[in-house]
């Protein structure tokens, strides 16, 4: 038995990988058997500090999934089943429609869809295939519908559109602002960090949410504000700093610019005002402003709360003024700080996969940098102008502007708002390409199905929510014939002709990255074996950068800009009249493509409901676990009533991570002017008991 116990020993193998969920970037262990993930343990250090939630924990159960995609498949119209073919046929497939998609409609016809949960190295792959093999401007990722008004909002006021501070920095703040965040649930690890802050270092919690999430127990203040309120509230905030005289005008003058128009625009949002609006007591208000203006070391943390909105632009821009305006900018434990909800939102878009920007955040109607990229990719010209964003892709498809598109590795069917829309705009492309590691609700309208890898089988980068590059590494073969991103790309781009794709390895590509994108150029694999690296850092010898924008903003002054208040797109009337708010929940992630197939997570959470005010409930007649109907002007759903005190009358909340109650087939596909982001986060709907 001794013996037999030391033999299985030696075949177990331990990888250091780094999480393949939210944004924090969490390292784990995952302990291989007989070429097979059989479990997962936390990675020493990091932002996770050794420790993992209990998405990290089960983050093995996926992988061996039964239902795997691991060969291609394809047909020839959707009205046929799917049949395995091999790699080369399916490949050829893509390019020949590809060609014939161009030769019919041009490359203005053809769309690409990025993914937030595969690597740098894929989504710099697939940018560079769709810019210089295709030359189609029309490139997009999740991130725009997650923190795209986060780019637009922290580029235009301080030049560069990421966390300004990193995540251990949070527990020694005197003040911790979370407006729009359910830390607990979506970044566990992060939210220890500001637990430690409040109970061991004394430090001071504000929490501005409409509902009563589990962080709000711990907060000094909860500022329970309405959905879509939030610049009335900031803006208000300010008003009360400004009055108090309890702004750092020091930094204001020596470090900005614009600050008259905002004190002008917030004198008209006194704390009385701002409570009709929001629902927040002026007196709390108040509270609030102190609490921030007095501390020594404010920061702001927020997450889709604030950014998935029709004003999604603005709401960040109003956050970015009341920490210029208290000169909490630059400096330790303060700052702005969005919370990435995906592994990879920051590195997809660092990379490019964007449709106004190349790798690097260079703008693409740039001459001199449409040079640079035309010379160092090879090619005699690249696409002049800005692309179309994720949402307007679907409206152009749906208006037989679209001909082909390819998706990798993400569920707008699911995930977008207005499913139905998405649903009817996917029927109507001509040619679908979907790569992903399951079925999923979008791969149902594809043509061809492409086997991708999960993070356990392959190398690469993810770069985290604080700006943080990381190594993760391949742990097992790929499932069945299952393929590298980055490797598919290249086979693809030598059947269009071109030959700048021809890399051997996934180091390879990421050397590429960093030759073309300044704020990773000195970062390597080799660099990259200790705790990562936090962009930017621009030379080998470079230790990289936790805090942004010291001693002056990467614009040059920081910008203040007026955020004027406007209602949400949609309010409350007699046929619709309460509001929805949506999110995520602690066990279920994104479209639950992975979590969905844990036994773990699915045996604990594994159907939607309905979050209801208990006043809410007894006047529509509904008890607690009643099936309910869900309706907007949109579509309708059924999920199970939860009545609960920590939601405001007239308000619901709804997971969207289930496929049976799919909370955006009821939400608005109203885009913000400036980043271009949906309104996912307000709808008027109406509630009946079933």
């Amino acid at each position: 038995m001794e013996r037999r116990g030391k033999e299985w020993f030696r075949l177990i193998n331990n990888v250091d990988t780094i999480c393949p969920f939210c944004g924090v970037g969490c390292r784990v262990t995952l302990r291989v058997s007989n070429g097979r993930v059989a479990g997962v343990y936390p990675g020493e250090g990091g932002a996770g500090e050794g420790k993992l939630c209990i998405k990290g924990w089960s983050a093995h159960e996926f992988i061996h999934h039964p239902v795997r995609l691991a060969y291609p498949m394809m047909r020839e119209d959707r009205s046929q089943e799917f049949r395995r073919v091999s790699w080369d046929e399916a490949l050829d497939r893509v390019a020949e429609t590809l060609k014939d998609a161009i030769a019919k409609g041009g490359t203005d016809s053809v769309n690409f869809l990025g993914s937030a949960k595969c690597t740098n190295e894929d989504n710099y792959a697939l940018q560079k295939f769709a810019r210089a093999a295709v030359g189609t401007p029309h490139i997009d990722h999740c991130a725009r519908l997650c923190h795209a008004s986060t780019i637009a909002g922290l580029s235009e006021a301080f030049g560069s559109g990421a966390m300004t501070n990193s995540i251990e920095e949070l527990e020694d703040a005197d003040v911790v602002l979370v407006v729009g965040s359910n830390t607990t649930e979506q970044h566990p690890l992060i939210a220890r960090r500001i637990l430690r802050c409040v109970r061991e270092k004394g430090g001071t919690l504000i929490v501005a949410d409409p509902r009563r999430v589990d962080l709000a127990e711990f907060a000094h203040l909860h500022l329970s504000n309405r959905p879509g309120s939030d610049v009335a509230l900031i803006n208000g905030l300010l008003n009360v700093i400004i009055e108090q005289n309890l702004t750092d005008e020091g930094f204001i003058e020596n470090h900005t610019d614009g600050f008259g128009e905002v004190r002008k625009l917030v004198e008209a949002c006194p704390p009385e005002r701002v409570e009709e609006i929001t629902g927040v007591r002026a007196g709390d208000i108040v509270k609030a402003a102190q609490l921030f203006g007095r501390a020594g070391r404010a920061t702001i943390v927020y997450a889709m709360g604030i950014t998935q909105h029709a004003a999604g632009t603005d709401m960040v821009l109003a956050l970015a003024n009341l920490a210029m305006a208290t000169g909490n900018v630059g400096k330790r434990s303060s700052g702005v700080n969005p919370l990435r909800g995906q592994n990879n939102v920051q590195g997809a878009c660092d990379v490019g996969t964007l449709p106004a920007v190349y790798p690097g955040y260079r703008p693409v109607d740039d001459d001199t940098v449409r040079g640079f990229f035309e010379k160092a990719w090879d090619v005699p010209e690249l696409p002049g102008k800005a692309g179309i964003t994720l949402c307007e892709m679907m409206d152009a498809a749906l208006s037989g502007q679209t001909g082909w598109m390819y998706i990798m590795g993400e569920n707008p069917a699911l995930s977008d708002p207005d499913s139905q829309h998405v649903r009817a705009a996917l029927e109507k492309v001509d040619f679908l390409v979907v790569q992903d590691i399951f079925p999923t609700e979008t791969t149902a309208f594809a043509h061809v199905i492409l086997p991708g890898v999960s993070f356990a089988e392959k190398d690469g980068t993810f770069t985290s929510t604080e700006r943080r590059v990381q190594r993760i590494r391949r742990a097992i073969e790929p499932v069945g014939e299952a393929r590298s991103e980055w490797r598919i790309f290249g086979e693809l781009a030598e059947r269009m002709g071109y030959n700048g794709m021809r890399w051997g390895s996934s180091d390879e590509v990421f050397g590429e990255i960093a030759r073309v994108t300044p704020i990773y150029g000195g970062i390597s694999y080799e660099r990259l074996d200790g705790e990562g690296i936090q962009w930017p850092c621009p030379e080998e010898t470079h230790p990289g950068t936790p805090i942004l924008h010291e001693g002056g903003f990467s614009r040059g002054r920081g910008r203040f800009v007026p955020t004027p208040y406007n209602p949400p797109p949609e309010i409350p009337d007699d046929e619709y009249p309460m509001l929805l708010t949506t999110g995520r929940m602690l066990f279920q992630f994104h479209t639950g493509t992975m979590t969905r197939r844990s036994p773990t997570l699915s045996g604990i959470a594994n159907e939607a409901y309905v979050e209801i005010n208990p006043e809410d409930a007894d006047n529509l007649g509904i008890k607690n676990d009643q099936i309910i109907r869900v309706i907007s002007r949109r579509g309708e759903i059924c999920a199970k009533a939860r009545a609960t005190k920590n939601i405001l009358r007239g308000v619901i909340f709804i997971p969207f991570h289930f496929a049976e109650a799919a909370a955006n087939m009821l939400t608005l596909r109203v885009l913000d002017p400036k980043s271009k982001i949906p309104e996912l986060k307000v709808c008027a709907v109406r509630v009946e008991a079933v």
